[in-house]
């Protein structure tokens, strides 16, 4: 019998633990990410960016057009020749397809290294506001992808906690 009572209670002994409250809350990063001050800046630089990658562009658009226009007008060259001009517009083309990958490449990882010091930011103010109010989980709700489709009403936003954390 005694046996029996020590099984049962070993058994409840987790229950009991699970019983205890789990706080939850939630956060809107979006809107946090929105209010960073950094933000303008960021958009400023990138904006540059992609000005200096469109001016670049339509540079070699322009000499892709030259060589063309001097390819179709050129009257009887010789065979040499034409095979020459055709070769240089096919490195043109080259040339251009390369740059238009490079420069999307090279804009994605500018801005990867631009936003990644504020992401880190408000990542560590949400743990913070976290740890403080012991929060067992923080979910985001500001992404409609989230993998979270119900809340209970009682989990408390932190939001406008994390702001006053970043200053905001």
């Amino acid at each position: 019998m005694l046996k029996k009572l020590l099984i049962l209670c070993i058994a409840l002994a987790p229950l009991a633990a699970m019983a205890q409250e789990v706080k939850i809350a939630t956060v809107n990063v979006q809107e946090i990410f929105a209010a960073m001050p950094e933000l303008s800046g960021i958009e400023n630089q990138l904006s540059s960016k992609q000005d200096e990658i469109r001016k670049n562009i339509q540079a070699l658009q322009d000499e892709y057009s030259k060589k063309l226009e001097e390819f179709e007008k050129s009257p009887a060259v010789s065979e040499a020749g034409k095979q020459d001009q055709q070769k240089q517009i096919i490195q043109l083309e080259e040339r251009y397809q390369t740059y238009m990958q490079n420069g999307q490449q090279e804009l994605n990882q500018l801005q990867q290294k631009l936003l990644e010091p504020i992401n880190r930011k408000i990542f560590d103010a949400i743990k913070a506001v976290g740890d403080e109010n012991k929060y067992a989980f923080v979910y985001d709700i500001s992404s409609m992808q989230s993998p979270i489709v119900y809340f209970t009403p009682s989990a408390v936003d932190i939001t406008p906690q994390v702001k006053t954390k970043l200053g905001l």
